[in-house]
């Protein structure tokens, strides 16, 4: 990073995160710029308004601007954002698989259109609110990606996609800090969204279900097929395959003798497998579409914490690079849920080695 010139752009929602990261990056002597990302063009896409990036949070994110007296720029990151995180998640719904679309955001808006867009200003650090840290090794020469110290705020499993390229140009600057504390700097500063609500759940669905934006999306309405057991015996009628997501007890509408959990869900003959929650437990994963931080490669079996799920404990395990785009992850004790889309990642103490995409 000294490489780069003593300009930032910062990544504003209008957030008290992103504020407050603008605030301490000024605070080193940065020149900086303030960019919001719109993502939801409502006149265009057939959604109803979205919780994240609406006219008011650019209204926020322009009045921290104000305050710091740096400038402020919006850009229309819409039709990337609809084809890239929308649409993907659309796909995956309907394919049986249940994705991420934070993770996709931040690979393809927030660190692949957002650094285009930064490129303009020329050699500069790109800034958001993000709870990670970056560290560089000089041993191994590569750029790693920490555990923030707030671990119950940390992003570094959102934040697994990183190539080294942009990890030698952004800068985390809450990953030491918790989140009492950066609203207090942002109270102490006046910024207006100090007590803001952290955003929760998936950005662009408001007062709905996921199946109900997906229809409403598409214009679709998903066929009804069965519920079967492991050995295709069949328990009744779901009521549309995109209703369904593994590791799911509730609202499948069915009496049975004893408590039953979604174990798969099977696109090509649009059935819903149904297992006991001793069923649901696997100890083994592959997973595509990897990418690695720490290290370059994996040149053989390595001992991990492995994380499939954001909210989710790490588990120790023993992974594999069986391909270039390929890793396989074996758990030491059977795990719950292993599901289709998501993402696992691996770590080494507070350290990301990388990522990928369960399949």
């Amino acid at each position: 990073m000294d490489n780069l010139s003593k300009k930032a752009i910062i990544a504003m929602s209008g957030g008290v995160d992103s504020s407050v990261s603008a605030l301490l990056t000024q605070n080193q002597g940065f020149d900086c710029v303030g960019i919001t990302m719109r993502l939801i063009d409502n006149l265009n896409l057939p959604v109803t308004e979205s919780k994240c990036f609406s006219e008011n949070d650019i209204k926020d994110a322009a009045k921290v601007c104000e305050t710091l007296g740096i400038p402020h720029y919006v850009c229309n990151f819409s039709s990337g954002f609809k084809e890239k995180v929308i649409d993907k998640f659309v796909s995956d719904y309907e394919n049986g698989r249940t994705p991420n679309p934070c993770i996709e955001c931040n690979r393809h808006i927030k660190f692949e259109l957002l650094f285009d867009e930064a490129e303009k200003f020329g050699n500069v650090r790109v800034v958001t609110g993000h709870y990670a840290d970056i560290e560089f090794d000089k041993e191994s020469g590569r750029y790693l990606l920490k555990k923030a110290s707030d671990l119950t705020k940390d992003q570094s499993y959102v934040l697994y996609s990183l190539n080294q390229k942009q990890l030698s140009v952004t800068s985390f600057p809450l990953g030491r800090l918790d989140k009492t504390t950066v609203r207090e700097i942002a109270k102490e500063n006046g910024f207006i969204n100090s007590d803001k609500k952290d955003s929760q759940d998936i950005c662009f669905i408001k007062n709905c279900s996921y199946s109900d934006f997906i229809e409403n999306y598409t214009g679709k309405r998903y066929p009804c097929g069965n519920f079967v057991d492991k050995n295709g015996n069949v328990l009744g009628q779901h009521k549309g395959i995109i209703k369904y997501t593994v590791g799911q007890r509730k609202k499948l509408g069915l009496v049975l003798p004893c408590p039953m959990f979604v174990c798969a869900v099977n696109p090509e003959t649009n059935c819903v497998v149904l297992g006991t929650e001793e069923e649901l437990f696997s100890r083994e994963l592959v997973a595509d579409n990897i990418n690695l931080i720490s290290v370059s490669a994996i040149p053989g079996p390595m001992r991990v914490k492995a994380k499939i799920r954001y909210k989710q404990n790490e588990e120790p395990a023993t992974v594999e690079q069986i391909s270039d785009d390929k890793i396989r992850v074996v758990f030491d004790k059977p795990v719950r849920a292993i599901t289709k889309g998501q993402s696992v990642v691996l770590y080494d103490g507070e350290y990301v080695i990388g990522g990928g995409t369960i399949c």
